[in-house]
């Protein structure tokens, strides 16, 4: 039996695939979604081999169109008939240090991890009003805490965002929903595997996303995952000066 109903958007490759994966594990049914299609394809096929009980859905969306998410959100709702978790993952890391001529890189940035986030959360919220109930999962970033220099300032500043989004949402209250913040430390996913130098405390992807789901699992409001060593990063990252944030990051 189902344990439920998972939507997780940009689930083609990284934290999204791997998250498809460990709950499909878990015994959770997945409407999956994302641009590269392909991908999805592929992921459902391999998910199905290691576990045939699960229902997979895939749909192909990209999420700056407004229109195709709720759409999309709609249609897995009305083929599910019920869709107990979102979870707001599709994300881009583009970004060029403010003022040095690349603002299209960072406004691309700034409309897929922000405008489209609240797009989805848009969506996400309106099946949970209707059903009474729902899991809305927000996935930000331990650069969200604080604002961050060079590539960085752009991408840092759209999870913070992200974050306040999903805080007024719990802050409202709405009954049978609840609202998680995921903060991921240093993960290997694609979004990464191009820079030159890796950043301090990389792990790997299953590791990483296992942390993620089990945050998730938990209904956290707020989670820095892995716990080790982001809770005690993540809080100094909050009240440290930013020239010494600066050497952390």
């Amino acid at each position: 039996m189902s344990r439920g109903t998972i939507l997780i958007t940009g689930a083609s490759s990284g934290l999204g695939a791997e998250m498809a994966r460990q709950f499909a594990a878990l015994g959770y049914d997945l409407g999956l979604c994302a641009r590269r299609t392909e991908r999805l394809d592929e992921l459902r096929a391999r998910i199905l081999a290691d576990h045939p009980d699960r229902v997979v859905s895939v749909k192909q969306l990209d999420v700056v169109d407004d229109a195709a998410v709720f759409t999309v959100f709609d249609e897995f709702a009305a083929e599910f008939g019920t869709i107990d978790r979102v979870i707001v993952n599709a994300g881009l890391g583009k970004g060029a240090p403010l003022g040095t001529g690349q603002h299209r890189a960072n406004r691309e940035t700034a409309v897929v991890n922000f405008l489209a986030a609240l797009a989805q959360s848009e969506a996400a919220l309106t099946i949970f009003r209707a059903q009474g109930r729902g899991h809305l999962v927000m996935i930000s970033s331990i650069s969200g805490l604080r604002g961050m220099p060079r590539t960085l300032t752009t991408y840092a500043a759209t999870k913070a965002g992200v974050a306040a989004l999903a805080e007024g949402v719990r802050a409202e209250a709405i009954p049978g929903v609840d609202v998680s913040v995921i903060y991921p430390g240093y993960i290997r996913s694609e979004m990464n595997d191009r820079v030159k130098h890796q950043p301090k405390f990389l792990v790997d992807t299953e590791t990483g996303v296992r942390a993620m789901v089990a945050a998730i699992e938990k209904r956290r409001t707020d989670a820095y995952v892995p716990s080790w060593p982001w809770v005690p990063l993540g809080f100094a990252l909050r009240i440290l000066p930013l020239p010494i944030v600066r050497r952390l990051v």
